[in-house]
């Protein structure tokens, strides 16, 4: 069950786009921005609210890759996996992340929601490869150590066990 604020935050973006079907993605879009993720229970509510379907609002939502229904971290890093960047070593670049931070091929997300990692398939950044962005801020030319720089900075420069 959602805290009350969530939904007090959907009927300030829902009123700003209106009541419309046509408003479904940019309200989704705000109220990931809002929550880092697209919460389910106000993807319902938001259905509702603009008069389409519980079923069409999902279908939107899973059809685009962009929105998540888990949460994400404060900082959420994307490894570019694109042709350039793959023949490059991304994927050395993604692993040292992962690593660094205790995760996973299963788990995307550290426990205090600090980071997330995840892999896409082009950032457009190809001549800078291999890229990564964090929180869509582009970092070139990674490297596994640079990766494992990266998380020291976000931290704080502090290196937590």
């Amino acid at each position: 069950m959602l805290d009350q604020s969530y939904y007090d935050t959907a009927d300030r973006i829902i009123e700003q786009y209106g009541k419309y079907p046509k408003s479904l993605i940019p309200i989704m879009q705000d109220i990931q921005e809002a929550y880092r993720y697209l919460p389910g229970e106000l993807l319902t509510y938001v259905a509702e609210k603009i008069g389409i379907t519980e079923a069409k609002a999902f279908s939107v939502a899973t059809f685009y890759e962009n929105f998540s229904f888990e949460p994400k971290g404060k900082y959420v890093i994307k490894v570019c996996d694109g042709t350039a960047c793959h023949v490059r070593r991304s994927m050395p670049v993604k692993e040292a992340f992962l690593k660094e931070l205790g995760l996973s091929g299963k788990k995307h997300t550290t426990d205090d929601m600090m980071f997330t990692v995840e892999t896409v398939s082009c950032l457009g950044a190809c001549g800078l490869a291999p890229a990564c962005t964090v929180n869509d801020e582009v970092h070139p030319k990674m490297s596994p150590e640079k990766a494992v720089e990266l998380i020291q900075e976000l931290r704080g420069g502090t290196h937590e066990a």
